[in-house]
Parts: C-alpha cells; structure tokens; sequence
C-alpha cells in the first residue's frame, strides 16, 4: 500500500515532538526527587532515645508535587503519645501493657521478651514521622521501657489534621451613635 507523500512531511516533524512533550510529562508525573535517590526517611532503628523524627519536604519536592498524582496519608504501626507512654510503669504485666499500648506490631521468637511499637505517618505532601517504643519484659512484667521524646496527642491530631480553627466568640454589638434600640414589653 504506497503511503501518500503529503502526510509523510508532517508526520515526521510531529513525531520527535509529541515524543519530547510525552517523556517530559511522563517524567515530571513520576519524579518526587530531584537530585537522586536519596532516600529521607529517618531509619526506625535509630537511637531508641531520640524520640519521634521528622522529615519535612524540600521546597523544590513540594513544587515537584504539583505535577505527581495524589499521594494519600500512610500511616503503619501503633501511635503511641506521650500521655500514653506516662501511665507505662515498671512492673506492669504483658496484658496490661497491651492494653495501654495495643498490640505490638513486632514480636521477635528470638526475643521472646522485647515487644516494639514502631510508627511510620508518611503525609502525601512529603512530611514523614517515625518513632519508636520498645517495651522489655523480665518474667513476664515490665523491666525498662524505651520511647524518648513522644508528641502529645493534640500534637499528633494537628499534624494530620492541620492546625485547628478555633471558633472566635464575637463580642455583643453595641449600638452606634444615634441608633435606638425599642424593648417592646406585655
């Protein structure tokens, strides 16, 4: 079949354009970093007294987020707060620590006696917070407990949820000059 030669022109300067806008989009879609692949992501096995860790978005990542797709909030593992951490004790038993703490999400048969609550909120605007507790048993009651510096859980309720907007009362209106008011009473 002989191809017409009035659309071979304008084919062949179409193509290597629609192809150069094609992989330009396809790799702005994609990118979230720029500069390689580091990855920000504070490691979970960090020091146990550092406390919960956070990894805010560079302001060219968060630009770069405006051409990616929808990225939800991942949450994996317990939350544990502060308040929470507070009412752990030495000498707590197994259920009673399940019960203020959740089920642990690790449980180790090699450490039959170390239950860790690792947390890990990645924000899909690029925000990532890890932190974990790790509880100690000694006969089946609670020997140390590690968890460092917790945010509270007003704190934890405004970093997924934004900062909070407070109804302001409004004070009574008063009369403007010369206005009258009339109280009509039975």
């Amino acid at each position: 079949m002989p191809v017409d030669t009035a659309v071979l022109p304008r084919f062949s300067l179409r193509a290597p354009l629609v192809a150069t806008l094609a992989g330009a989009v396809l790799s702005l879609s994609g990118c979230t970093m720029f500069g390689g692949a580091k990855d920000p992501v504070v490691p979970v096995s960090a020091s146990p007294d550092a406390g919960a860790q956070t990894v805010q978005a560079s302001k060219l990542q968060k630009f770069l987020w405006i051409f990616s797709p929808y990225r939800p909030d991942i949450q994996q593992g317990n939350f544990i707060s502060q308040e929470m951490l507070t009412q752990l004790k030495v000498g707590q038993t197994r259920e009673q620590v399940k019960f203020l703490l959740g089920t642990p999400l690790l449980t180790d048969i090699f450490h039959a006696d170390r239950w860790d609550f690792p947390f890990y909120l990645a924000r899909g605007d690029g925000e990532l917070t890890s932190s974990r507790v790790t509880v100690y048993f000694k006969d089946n009651k609670v020997e140390k407990f590690d968890g460092g510096n917790l945010p509270t859980e007003k704190e934890y309720i405004a970093r997924i949820a934004g900062p909070s907007k407070v109804a302001s009362k409004q004070a009574p209106k008063r009369e403007e000059a010369g206005s009258a008011s009339i109280k009509i009473t039975k």
